[in-house]
């Protein structure tokens, strides 16, 4: 009797969660910097020897050459499936501080990988965390540790993804 009654309350609140989670929760907003999602070890470290005129150089050269996938690639991939064709419940912004002209390469890249991210921030070489709470976003994932200690300060959920030693699959 008692299993029962229980089991009946434990079902009414998962209904009733499922209820309040459709009809009160928005879309999961994901903002994840474009070398967390892509290895830019290599572009970076011009950027880093060579300045920012080469970086650009060095970018648009390459701009139909598809960049590897960087750590937090798979985490986006899996992230992005839990959305199914009538109900999006998680959409992913890239942010980044590359141009519109430098950023070409890495949009190229989300469509040869097919991943579904439709909308971007390209920075122009400044900190694009001031887009963050303007985009509404739950969730900032960057290689940037400086741009994390920001969002962190400023009540916004953050994680610094670890790019140093990350070697790409093949």
């Amino acid at each position: 009797f008692w299993t029962v009654v229980l089991l009946g309350l434990s079902y009414t609140v998962i209904i009733y969660s499922k209820l309040l989670f459709n009809k009160f929760m928005s879309i999961l907003k994901i903002g994840i910097s474009s070398r967390a999602l892509f290895d830019l070890k290599d572009s970076h470290k011009i950027f880093k020897e060579k300045g920012i005129e080469e970086y650009a150089k060095y970018q648009r050269k390459n701009e139909d050459n598809a960049l590897k996938k960087g750590v937090a690639f798979a985490l986006v991939e899996k992230l992005l499936r839990m959305n199914k064709p009538k109900k999006k419940i998680v959409e992913v912004i890239l942010l980044s501080r590359n141009s519109s002209d430098t950023g070409l390469r890495i949009f190229n890249s989300i469509e040869k990988n097919n991943l579904d991210i439709t909308r971007a921030v390209f920075s122009g070489g400044e900190s694009p965390f001031p887009y963050v709470d303007a985009l509404d976003i739950d969730l900032f994932l960057s290689a940037d540790v400086n741009d994390v200690k920001v969002a962190v300060e400023n009540n916004i959920a953050a994680a610094h993804i670890f790019t140093d030693n990350y070697k790409p699959s093949t």
